[in-house]
């Protein structure tokens, strides 16, 4: 009987768990199937995979916060990018190049963006329970005014003198910004290209790493000695892999950009430390209850303008990290996509619109920049024509946001159910036989 139950229980568990992760289970067939028919190589799949997550996991990151604060998806960390491209601009206009011109469009982004993003809290905290809707709208609603500052303000009534910064023949500022100024400099690969090892040097320093971080935890009794050695061996074991070439010819075209990379694990870092602060916690109960929060002493509407506060920001350098990478951008249509994007890939990964995780975020956008990748060749085999394999790209970004959306209703009749249906014998029980 006791093994019965246990089998029950555990068909029930793989149950819940296809249904809980449908997308990203659909999202694994789909890019394998694809894999299989784009005729492409590993290696080249693995080089491109790396230069989009580099250039994409930051601002993917940075939705978790408002997730857990029970905001759904910040689809405008879209006015985010823009205090970003603001900065860049003016960087580029005082010909201040490379990492210090990186840095300081990083500090520039900061009051723009915080600024930008107490007003979309302000606004949010004043349409509760349709926050995503009020997010997309305040992204068109800035994306207006963005165009009126380029396209008038900026090279007509505040004069910009770098070359190739305004429209020949005309005000405004130009279709695209390059970040390469010839010989003053460039902000190209300003982050990237501080260190940027093949893949398997890059492997080897974070084993070392993590095995030097395990000695000096068992050192300082805060690692079991048991644990500590399975790290090392683990370290040890990784390291021995390296030594095969059919797995190092797989990333032999493969870059690594280590301090972006490091940059976006001191973000999983963050958000990790951050949710085991009382802001954190505060985080976690305004999202699960907002009347029990209050009822708490919590203060709804300031947690939650801070939560779209620093969203915001971390978009904003999610952006300088994504240009800097690319070496120019649309000045009025990259950050138009950034929210839809953003907001498809962590849902790929398993996120829902009230829980996401670092994990979830990673995930979902190796799987759905994978999809982007394997999906044009793959449709130009199938179909002969790979613009099939695009469309099916924009079809799957908002399929993905409305199947999330989808299942969250119906999550919520489920739930509503349940509840009357104990409600319910609640009441029959109280009734006298």
């Amino acid at each position: 009987m006791d093994n019965t139950m246990i089998g029950e229980k555990k068909k029930f568990d793989l149950k819940a768990s296809l249904r809980t992760n449908a997308v990203t289970v659909m999202f694994v067939v789909l890019c394998a199937i694809c894999m299989g028919f784009s005729g492409q190589s590993v290696q080249y799949v693995m080089y491109e995979m790396f230069s989009r997550l580099s250039r994409n996991a930051f601002i993917v990151l940075a939705l978790i916060i408002p997730i857990v604060a029970g905001m759904g998806i910040n689809f405008a960390i879209t006015i985010g990018a823009m205090a970003a491209q603001i900065s860049v601009l003016w960087c580029i206009e005082w010909n201040i190049v490379g990492l210090p011109g990186f840095l300081l469009a990083m500090a520039m982004t900061v009051p723009l963006a915080s600024i930008f993003g107490f007003l979309i809290g302000k606004l949010l905290n004043k349409m509760k329970g349709q926050e995503m809707i009020g997010g997309l709208i305040l992204g068109y609603f800035a994306n207006g005014l963005y165009q009126l500052l380029f396209l008038f303000i900026f090279g007509n009534l505040i004069p910009l003198k770098t070359p190739g910064l305004v429209i020949k023949g005309s005000t405004g500022v130009a279709n695209t910004i390059s970040l390469d100024l010839g010989a003053k400099g460039s902000l190209k690969y300003a982050l990237d290209g501080i260190w940027n090892p093949s893949f398997v040097e890059a492997m080897y320093v974070v084993l070392a790493i993590a095995a030097l971080l395990a000695v000096l935890q068992m050192a300082r009794k805060k690692m079991k000695t048991e644990k500590a050695m399975m790290v090392i061996g683990g370290c040890v074991a990784g390291a021995c892999l390296l030594q095969v070439s059919a797995i190092t010819s797989l990333f032999g075209m493969v870059k690594v950009p280590m301090i972006t990379f490091l940059v976006v694990g001191l973000l999983c870092l963050f958000n990790t430390a951050l949710m085991k602060t009382r802001l954190g916690q505060q985080f976690r109960a305004v999202g699960q209850n907002r009347t029990v929060a209050n009822a708490s002493g919590i203060n709804v509407d300031r947690v939650r303008l801070i939560a779209i506060m620093i969203s915001t920001v971390l978009a904003g350098w999610g952006q300088l990290i994504f240009v800097q990478n690319m070496g120019s951008f649309q000045t009025y249509g990259a950050h138009e996509q950034v929210g839809l994007y953003a907001g498809a890939a962590i849902l790929v990964g398993g996120a829902s619109i009230r829980k996401a995780t670092n994990g979830q975020a990673i995930l979902g956008c190796i799987l759905f920049h994978l999809l982007f990748i394997v999906a044009p060749p793959a449709a130009n085999s199938i179909f002969g024509n790979s613009a099939i394999g695009e469309y099916f790209r924009v079809f799957i970004s908002y399929g993905v946001i409305a199947m999330a959306l989808v299942m969250h209703a119906w999550s919520g009749i489920q739930k509503k159910k349940k509840k009357d249906a104990e409600e319910s014998k609640k009441e029959e029980g109280k009734i006298p036989a």
